[in-house]
């Protein structure tokens, strides 16, 4: 039964990450488009595990890494999830579900 990263100590989710980024690497020289995305989801939940949820706040704006055409606007934390909607940089809303989450690895600076 596999554990959840919840449960996994820093050092762990550390080991976790290099792991699954040499998978990563090797299944993008071995051209397995799909396997590479698959690790690189699970990398991006195992960096959200190693960060602290506290330091983003509901109500703020954040970059979105790897969608520099957007930001991401906090209604509410869960967890290692915040939840709101993308936003382009006239702070006009750009989806059209009532909100999403992302993982927090993926949020960067408040902008």
């Amino acid at each position: 039964m596999e554990r959840r990263y919840s449960d996994y100590t820093y050092e762990e989710l550390r080991q976790e990450v290099a792991e699954l980024t040499e998978k990563a690497r090797k299944a993008e020289q071995m051209g397995m488009v799909n396997e590479y995305a698959v690790h690189e989801r699970k990398i991006i939940m195992a960096k959200s595990y190693m960060m602290n949820p506290e330091e983003f706040q509901s109500g703020e704006t954040y970059e979105v890494e790897g969608d520099p055409a957007h930001t991401f606007h906090i209604q509410y934390m869960n967890g290692v999830f915040a939840w709101g909607f993308r936003q382009n940089k006239q702070g006009e809303k750009v989806t059209e579900e009532e909100e999403e989450a992302l993982p927090i690895s993926m949020l960067g600076k408040k902008v």
